[in-house]
């Protein structure tokens, strides 16, 4: 069961047998650790894209960042979203009361696809409003000049 680190020469038949090495090869341990450096730097940005919404165009000067914000999301076909989470209109008010009551108190975005009308945003900012929320933003995209 044992094995034997000595060299097995001189009166036991001549022949040489080499020592085990005890070194690690790190040379495949870098070459995946490389691999999944790349994998990782093109897929983080991907894992920030959010729901698709087609933002109106305005002219208006961008907001300073103050953080990450709470956004609510009107879709092109209606569903309403905060932050990544589908939610439906009825539930909007208690869930953004949850939200306030865990300390949140900074303004809150809505993104709303310019192929709601404007009843529809307005009626979610009402909701938002009477979750108790007073400072709230509509997000545009800078017109193209």
């Amino acid at each position: 069961m044992g094995a034997s680190l000595h060299s097995a020469g001189g009166a036991r038949g001549g022949r040489m047998r080499a020592k085990p090495m005890a070194e690690i090869n790190v040379t495949p341990l870098v070459d995946v650790m490389l691999v999944l450096l790349i994998v990782f730097m093109v897929a983080a940005p991907l894992l920030t894209v959010g729901i698709s919404v087609d933002l109106p165009e305005t002219e208006a000067a961008p907001i300073p960042d103050q953080g990450e914000p709470l956004t609510v999301t009107i879709t092109g076909e209606g569903k309403i979203f905060i932050q990544e989470t589908e939610v439906e209109i009825d539930d909007l008010v208690p869930r953004l009361e949850a939200i306030a009551t865990a300390g949140y108190d900074q303004r809150i975005y809505i993104r709303g696809d310019q192929a709601r009308t404007y009843g529809e945003v307005m009626q979610v900012m009402g909701r938002i409003n009477s979750a108790g929320f007073r400072r709230i933003g509509l997000v545009s995209d800078p017109s193209l000049r």
